[in-house]
C-alpha cells in the first residue's frame, strides 16, 4: 500500500503548533466546546513513507540517482508506473463545494472536513488511499480540464458533493477523457446501497424486484442514479417526483436529465404529486428532504418498504414509517438498515484499482449490490437488510465482486 493515513493529533502535533492553543484575544478554543472540533484540529489525516530514508544508502535509492533508473524505465513503458509508484493504490476525491452533505454551497475550504472524511473512510474500509482536492472553481469545463491535467498522479477519480446538475456532466466528460475510474460517489454509492437493501427487503417478503412499483423523491443525482439502477435491476416500474410533481414526459419544463429519466421511468405514465404517486405503491425512496404526510404513506401498500434517507431529517419519521411499511431504513446511524454510501465506494475502488480498471460499469455497479446484498444471508430479518460499514466482510465481498466483473466485462488490464 502506498501513503499511510495517519493521526497527525499527538504530542509532537502540539509543538507544530497544532494544539489546543487560545484564540486571538484569549477567547476558549472550539475544542473546548465541542469534540467535534477537537477531532478535527489539525486535520484527520496525513501522508506516511512506506520506506525508510535512515542513511545515505537509502537516500541514494529513494530520491537520487535511484529514483533515475524507475524514471527512465516509466517512460519506456508507462504502463511500469502501475508497479513503480503509488499510483495503482491511490483516489483523488474531487469536490468544488457546491453540494456538501446537507450545507449546500459553502465553497471548497469549507468542503474539507467532509473531504477529509471521505478519505479516511477509503482508507479504512476499503485499504485505499485517497486524496482530498477542493477546487477554487465550479464551472463544468474547468473543473473537467483541471482534473484531466491531474489525472497522472491518480488511479481512480472520486467526485464529491458536486451540485446537480454539473454534475452529470462533469462525470460524463471525465469517463470521456480519462482511461482511469470516475465514480460520482452521491450518484452511483447512493444507488449501489439502495439496490442492495431493496433485494434483501423483496426477499424478506418473497417478492422479486419485478413485482415491485416504486416512487423516488428527489430528481437530483441520488435519485436519478437510484432510478437508472433499479430500471437496470429490472425493477416492475419506478416514478421520480421532483419539487413540482412527477417527471413525466408531457411536462414541458423538464431538464435534459429530466427529460431522459422520463424516457425509462414512470411506465404507469403517472403525473402530479408524490403523494398521489404513493397510492398504492410498494416501494417509498426518499433523497430530497421535505417531509411526506402520513396519509400519504398510509395510502401505499400493504408490505410496503419506506427508505427515507434524508440527513437529518428522515422525510418519514421511522415511528411513522413502521405502523404501515414492513421494511424501514434510513440514512442515519441511530436506526436500523442504514443506507450509508460507505458500504459501497470503498470496495467498488478497491475492486477497480486491483485490476486496473479503465472505468466503472453498470455491470461493476450492480455486481457491487448483488455482494453486498448477500453478506446479509441467513440472517436476513426485517430491521437487517444491509449489513453495518463495519462488518469486516463487506469491503472483500464488494472488492471481489467488483474486479470479477470488470474483467467479465473487458474493462480490467490486469
Amino acid at each position: 500500500m502506498a501513503a499511510e493515513i495517519v493521526n497527525p493529533r499527538s504530542a509532537s502535533g502540539q509543538e507544530n503548533g497544532k494544539g489546543n492553543q487560545d484564540q486571538e484575544g484569549g477567547a476558549e478554543p472550539l475544542d473546548s466546546f465541542d469534540p467535534a472540533f477537537a477531532l478535527h484540529r489539525g486535520g484527520k489525516m496525513a501522508v506516511q513513507a512506506t520506506v525508510p530514508v535512515r542513511d545515505k544508502d537509502d537516500l541514494s535509492l529513494a530520491y537520487t540517482p535511484g529514483v533515475a533508473k524507475v524514471c527512465s524505465a516509466i517512460a519506456e513503458q508507462p504502463e511500469l508506473v502501475h508497479d513503480y509508484t503509488w499510483k495503482s493504490s491511490v483516489v483523488a476525491v474531487v469536490t468544488d463545494g457546491t453540494a456538501v452533505l446537507g450545507l449546500g454551497d459553502i465553497g471548497p475550504q469549507a468542503s474539507l472536513p467532509v473531504m477529509e472524511g471521505k478519505a479516511i473512510l477509503f482508507k479504512q474500509f476499503g485499504g485505499v488511499d485517497a486524496v482530498p482536492i477542493a477546487l477554487d472553481c465550479t464551472d463544468a469545463d474547468e473543473i473537467v480540464e483541471t482534473v484531466v491535467r491531474l489525472a497522472p498522479s491518480f488511479g481512480g477519480v472520486n467526485l464529491e458533493d458536486i451540485s446537480a446538475p454539473r454534475c452529470f456532466e462533469i462525470e460524463r466528460k471525465l469517463q470521456e477523457r480519462l482511461d482511469i475510474p470516475v465514480f460520482h460517489d452521491d450518484q452511483h454509492g447512493t444507488a449501489v446501497v439502495t439496490l442492495a437493501a431493496l433485494r434483501n427487503a423483496a426477499r424478506l417478503s418473497g417478492r422479486a424486484l419485478g413485482e415491485l412499483r416504486a416512487v423516488i423523491s428527489g430528481a437530483g443525482a441520488a435519485g436519478v442514479a437510484i432510478a437508472k439502477m433499479l430500471v437496470e435491476a429490472g425493477i416492475g416500474d419506478v416514478a421520480v417526483a421532483d419539487r413540482k410533481g412527477i417527471v413525466s414526459a408531457d411536462r414541458d419544463d423538464l431538464t435534459p436529465v429530466k427529460r431522459e429519466l422520463a424516457e425509462f421511468t414512470n411506465k404507469a405514465k403517472l403525473s402530479g404529486s408524490l403523494e398521489s404517486a404513493l397510492r398504492g405503491a410498494d416501494v417509498f425512496i426518499g433523497v430530497s428532504g421535505g417531509t411526506v404526510p402520513e396519509p400519504a404513506v398510509a395510502s401505499m401498500a400493504e408490505g410496503a418498504f419506506v427508505f427515507a434517507m434524508a440527513n437529518p431529517n428522515p422525510e418519514v419519521h421511522p415511528e411513522v414509517a413502521h405502523k404501515y411499511a414492513a421494511v424501514v431504513a434510513t440514512g442515519r446511524s441511530d436506526f436500523p438498515n442504514q443506507i450509508n454510501n460507505v458500504l459501497a465506494f470503498p470496495g467498488i475502488f478497491a475492486g477497480a484499482l486491483q485490476v486496473r480498471a479503465s472505468r466503472i460499469t453498470e455491470g461493476m455497479k450492480l455486481a457491487a449490490a448483488e455482494a453486498l446484498a448477500a453478506v446479509v444471508g441467513d440472517d436476513l430479518a426485517a430491521d437487517y437488510v444491509i449489513p453495518s460499514p463495519f462488518d469486516e466482510r463487506v469491503a472483500p465481498a464488494v472488492t471481489a465482486a467488483v474486479a470479477a466483473a470488470a474483467r467479465a466485462e473487458g474493462v480490467a488490464r490486469r
